[in-house]
């Protein structure tokens, strides 16, 4: 599967050697994962080697307190193959992804968790699936090594429901091993809790997707970093999400929408009003009925006026150069100066 730009070589060795770019960068975001670091790039690094890739490992540490970011500087200062990306502070796995993809050189991206649950050893897979003519492949975890109320139910109920807002309909969206064409990740920006979403993003951009079966074993070392706690914000990003999917480069057509009805329909209540006021001389003034016509009229106003103001921040959010979500503390790496 190599590209015949550099052969093989062992993980001290190899890597984004400068003025070559890698078969692969393996992207891996770290919160206090020390103990399991060790044992990741080694799997890594074999993985890789033994299929003859050129490759990277993207270790972007997002505010650990257990010594992970030590560890990572200390290694990328004796490895060619290894980048550490150290964060301010904790920004979240989304920013910390978004850091691995605008640090990554490869032609492929692959992503990865650092607590062992993902198997290194599926990457070729993934490539190999890649190959067959796919932007993107998600791996889907069919027998999920995690706990059944407070992991894998909320999981599945998620994945069902992402599927049904976005279109793109996949058993597995929670699955960080997923391997991505560098093209199709050139052009996002990332926010909020959208990294669970990048399959549905790149829909969105017309990427071609597919998943596959892989590996997921029990956690070895800590606890893990996510829980329920999350379930609200991945919520609002879903929303968000879905309105990106229909209204992205065209809100005046829904706020629009929505303001030209009210306006009509208030209209027509005050037509009605004035009719009652003017032909039966009616009281209209103590009546709720002259109450909605007016809020139906503002309303109306202000989701046009609004529809106008989205559609001028579209086109600035098109136009404008995009600003990362993180701040780097240091990058540190054998071959940077």
């Amino acid at each position: 599967m190599s590209s015949g730009l550099v052969s093989a070589r062992t993980g001290e060795e190899n890597g984004a050697i400068l003025g070559i770019v890698p078969d692969v960068s393996v992207v891996v975001p770290v919160r206090d994962e020390v103990e399991s670091l060790p044992l990741l790039l080694e799997a890594i690094a074999s993985c890789l080697n033994a299929n003859q890739l050129t490759y990277e490992i993207i270790c972007i540490d997002d505010g650990s307190s257990d010594g992970s970011a030590q560890w990572l500087k200390e290694q990328a200062q004796i490895r060619n193959d290894l980048k550490a990306v150290i964060l301010r502070r904790n920004y979240g796995q989304t920013a910390a992804m978004a850091a691995g993809f605008n640090y990554a050189l490869g032609k492929i991206i692959v992503t990865l968790d650092a607590d062992l649950q993902n198997d290194p050893a599926d990457i070729p897979i993934l490539l190999a699936k890649l190959a067959e003519g796919y932007d993107l492949v998600s791996g889907w975890r069919h027998k999920r090594q995690d706990a059944a109320l407070s992991r894998l139910l909320p999981s599945k109920i998620a994945n069902w429901l992402i599927g049904i807002i976005t279109g793109v309909k996949l058993h597995d969206y929670g699955c960080s091993l997923k391997a991505y064409r560098a093209e199709v990740l050139a052009d996002m920006n990332l926010y909020g809790e959208l990294h669970r979403f990048l399959p549905a993003l790149a829909y969105i951009e017309g990427a071609r997707i597919t998943e596959i079966p892989v590996r997921h074993h029990p956690r070895r070392f800590g606890q893990s970093k996510y829980g329920l706690s999350r379930t609200f914000r991945v919520m609002m990003d879903l929303l968000t999400i879905s309105f990106m999917k229909k209204f992205l480069t065209k809100p005046m057509h829904v706020f629009g929408l929505l303001g030209l009805i009210s306006m009509v329909l208030g209209t027509i209540i005050g037509i009605y009003l004035t009719f009652l006021k003017l032909a039966w001389g009616q009281m209209i003034g103590n009546r709720p009925l002259l109450i909605l016509g007016v809020l139906l009229l503002v309303t109306g106003v202000q989701l046009f006026c609004f529809g106008l103001l989205a559609e001028l921040l579209m086109r600035t959010y098109h136009e404008s150069q995009g600003r990362p979500i993180y701040r780097v503390r240091e990058v540190v790496a054998k071959n940077i100066k």
